[in-house]
């Protein structure tokens, strides 16, 4: 059940539960932004983000699209999966790119035009072991 996804809209209300009915606890202001979908109820998804708040949406509001988050630190995208690989680009915290894909240990991602590799420890975004194609 648990997933990631992304906001499908640069404004996105988030609920104290499941309906229009339940008060819009706050509002993410990011497109893109990845999220994880923690439990359903009929067209509403409880969603948590990076830093582990959670509310409700409705599901028209996420998008399958994946996409990845920095944080705590800048990070470098290389030009191959290989820590010793030479830099294509430095990522800063806050950061969202898109996921392209992504094998055991590394993904390559486009992140404001530039595409490279990051280790998945790196970013926020994805499950240890996933793949991605």
């Amino acid at each position: 059940m648990p997933r990631y996804v992304s906001l499908r809209a640069g404004e996105v209300n988030v609920r104290t539960g499941p309906g229009v009915r339940y008060p819009i606890e706050w509002v993410f202001q990011r497109k893109d932004l990845p999220v994880e979908v923690t439990t359903e109820y009929d067209t509403w998804r409880k969603i948590r983000d990076w830093e582990g708040t959670e509310g409700w949406v409705h599901q028209s509001m996420l998008s399958s699209k994946r996409t990845m988050l920095i944080v705590k630190e800048t990070r470098t995208l290389r030009r191959e999966p290989s820590a010793g690989a030479p830099a294509v680009a430095h990522a800063e915290p806050g950061v969202v790119g898109a996921l392209k894909w992504c094998d055991v240990g590394w993904c390559r991602v486009r992140v404001a035009g530039y595409e490279g590799w990051l280790r998945t420890a790196d970013f926020w975004g994805i499950y240890d072991g996933e793949k991605i194609e």
